[in-house]
């Protein structure tokens, strides 16, 4: 009985020691583990800078002449001739068409028939009133004879104005037969045929197209326009002077125009259809690049943001409460602050409300950045240019 007691006891021994030891290991790790600070993370800031930035804005439009001209004819006749090529350009004063000229030629002829006449009328009854007066002088002749002769050359004085007149119109019409351009142009396709009957009442026979300078034409919305007057007035944002924007024009293909423009125009009211304000921009175009109706987007330069702030785009993330960004605080720990963005520029963020000079924003190193942890921030400029002099003394060969 005492040796299976003691036999039991003893059994029981070894079973406690390992316990006590397997509970003594665990709270040496733990006590290690709990001793055990992770290093701080290192990561890569830049220090906001506030400094006057150049603002633009973008809006869509459409190209259109700054002179469309309806080519019609003056006087009535048959189509002789079209001189012109459909769709190219043609300067003022060149001859597009010709309508046949020998009726008004004819007028004129006799038109300057009666003209001599009635200069050889005015020429005879001059000498007549001078031959009467010396005589009326004298008293050879009555004072009848001399008034006579003075209504004759009065008479013979009207009659040549109207012939004149006769000329003058029929030197018009022939030259009305004879069909100009205006205004230097891109000339349309040509309404009639060559032998059609035209008239000052009939259809117009072509049109030309003034391209240099070229109106561009936008509309700006009421929102807009409102949003831009309160944050000029709230100092956010600073208008050149007399609104003298410079126009940018980009075509559909991304191209940029050579040439740029300023507003020429702004409509007096706002359209109660769209409910937008129309603007036209005045364009040169002396390489005719640019053609009526294209779609383009119209860039307005010369506006200022003062003081403003921007971070690189990769710096502001979103949240469940909206933008914010990761700044290295004094004690070199992570903090995260909300900001308000306004605009994409260049790949930065300008930021509008959140961030002031001399904050710290992390720009690289944010994966897996938690709240108040400890951080190595090193100026963005400063850490990449010691990358850069890492791999510089690599041979790539």
């Amino acid at each position: 009985m005492l040796r299976s007691k003691l036999t039991s006891a003893l059994s029981i021994v070894p079973l406690t020691l390992v316990l006590i030891t397997s509970l003594l290991l665990i709270t040496g790790c733990s006590e290690e583990q709990s001793s055990t600070v992770p290093p701080p993370r290192p990561v890569q800031f830049i220090e906001i800078q506030s400094a006057d930035m150049p603002a633009q804005f973008e809006f869509s439009g459409r190209t259109a002449s700054s002179r469309l001209v309806e080519i019609r004819a003056r006087v009535s006749g048959f189509l002789d001739d079209i001189v012109y090529r459909e769709g190219s350009m043609v300067q003022q004063d060149d001859v597009l068409f010709r309508i046949d000229p020998q009726p008004f030629q004819a007028r004129l002829n006799g038109a300057l028939a009666l003209q001599a006449q009635q200069q050889a009328r005015l020429d005879n009854a001059q000498s007549l009133l001078n031959r009467v007066i010396p005589l009326a002088e004298a008293r050879a002749v009555a004072q009848k004879e001399l008034d006579d002769a003075r209504a004759l050359v009065a008479e013979a004085s009207a009659a040549l104005e109207g012939a004149d007149a006769q000329v003058f119109e029929a030197e018009l019409n022939l030259g009305y037969a004879t069909i100009r351009s205006p205004v230097t142009g891109i000339a349309g396709a040509a309404a009639l045929r060559q032998g059609a009957l035209i008239g000052s009442s009939s259809e117009s026979l072509t049109q030309v197209a003034q391209i240099d300078p070229l109106w561009v034409e936008f509309s700006v919305a009421e929102n807009q326009l409102l949003q831009s007057a309160r944050r000029q007035r709230g100092g956010e944002i600073r208008f050149p002077e007399d609104d003298r924007f410079e126009v940018e024009v980009v075509l559909g293909d991304g191209t940029v125009h050579p040439e740029t423009g300023r507003i020429s125009f702004a409509d007096a009211a706002i359209s109660d259809r769209t409910g937008t304000l129309l603007f036209r921009a005045e364009i040169p175009n002396p390489e005719g690049s640019l053609r009526p109706g294209q779609f383009v987007r119209a860039i307005l330069k010369g506006a200022v943001r003062p003081q403003a702030i921007v971070v690189p785009q990769r710096a502001v993330q979103q949240g469940p409460q909206g933008a914010f960004v990761w700044l290295a605080n004094d004690n070199d720990e992570a903090e995260i602050r909300p900001v308000l963005t306004a605009a994409w520029i260049n790949n930065e963020w300008l930021i509008r409300e959140g961030l002031f000079p001399g904050d710290r924003v992390i720009v690289d190193g944010l994966v897996g950045l938690r709240a108040n942890a400890a951080i190595a921030p090193r100026p963005y400029a400063e850490a990449a240019q010691a990358d850069a002099n890492n791999s510089g003394g690599q041979d790539q060969s």
